[in-house]
């Protein structure tokens, strides 16, 4: 083994153990997996999504409790999609898939006008399709593949966009009460998974149905925070420390903060012996 050889093994295997240690962390400060879980993972066929399988998978043979993976991969019948590359993989993995078949494409395409984004109606569709067909496998818990960049990027999606100061919680329960999700890969970097996919050589699946729009509303947000984190390094942590360090009497929702029954200490003077005036409204 030449000495490029060794370099290279010994930064892929820091990856690995960093990945490993994130995803570990996760899950244990957000309570994501317990004894006798059935996890539902959701495939994409995206770099992201196969190494949160990889991860889990791992983790599964070290882990204190006992949990099941059960991988799921949505089938869209977008135009030259390759049927086969999925269920090959799978095969080498020596455990429970599903692939399911729905025409969201034909759906999403008579939907959304020609050179608009196509992909809230998409992810609703697949969302709904994959939340149904968890509870037809018994899953406790349905994983996805959403990462620390992912989740910064919806901050800032929601904040100029959408006029709301959410994000993706690591963990949530569905709006019909119905699954709770976990996103395991919510500390683990973009580009770290990147480098761990190609390592990995993950037949990646491309997505044709809105991967060559360029004009996104997320890419934009991406490409502001690439700008932001080459001029002042770990910005993009920063931000993402600041989802999870929230102080809610700093902001201004009323739903979140009782503004109407703040009143002073009671105190007649300052601290430093001065007068303090209320204004009483």
């Amino acid at each position: 083994m030449t000495a490029d050889s060794r370099r290279s093994k010994l930064e892929f295997n820091k990856l690995q153990k960093r990945l490993r240690r994130q995803v570990g962390q996760a899950i244990v400060d957000y309570q994501m997996i317990g004894d006798g879980d059935r996890i539902m993972v959701c495939l994409s066929g995206g770099k992201d999504s196969y190494a949160m399988l990889d991860v889990l998978r791992s983790l599964q043979r070290s882990a204190p409790v006992s949990f099941e993976l059960v991988a799921v991969h949505l089938d869209q019948k977008q135009p030259g999609y390759p049927a086969d590359v999925l269920p090959a993989y799978l095969d080498t993995l020596d455990m429970e898939y599903h692939i399911l078949e729905k025409d969201t494409y034909s759906v999403v395409r008579s939907v959304i006008p020609d050179g608009k984004t196509t992909c809230g109606l998409c992810s609703r569709l697949r969302r709904g399709t994959l939340y149904g067909f968890a509870q037809n496998i018994g899953a406790t818990r349905i994983a996805l593949g959403h990462h620390r960049d992912d989740i910064v990027e919806t901050l800032f999606l929601n904040m100029f966009f959408g006029g709301s100061l959410k994000a993706m919680p690591p963990k949530l329960r569905s709006d019909d009460g119905q699954n709770v999700v976990i996103r395991p890969l919510a500390y683990c970097k973009e580009r770290d998974l990147e480098r761990y996919a190609q390592e990995k050589a993950f037949p990646i699946i491309p997505c044709n149905l809105c991967g060559s729009q360029e004009n996104l509303q997320r890419q934009a947000i991406k490409t502001m925070l690439r700008d932001w984190e080459r001029e002042y390094p770990g910005r993009t942590e920063t931000i993402f420390r600041a989802i999870t360090n929230v102080a809610p009497s700093q902001l201004a929702d009323r739903d979140l903060f009782d503004f109407a029954a703040l009143e002073r200490l009671g105190l007649d003077t300052a601290p430093d012996g001065g007068d303090i005036r209320v204004m009483n409204l």
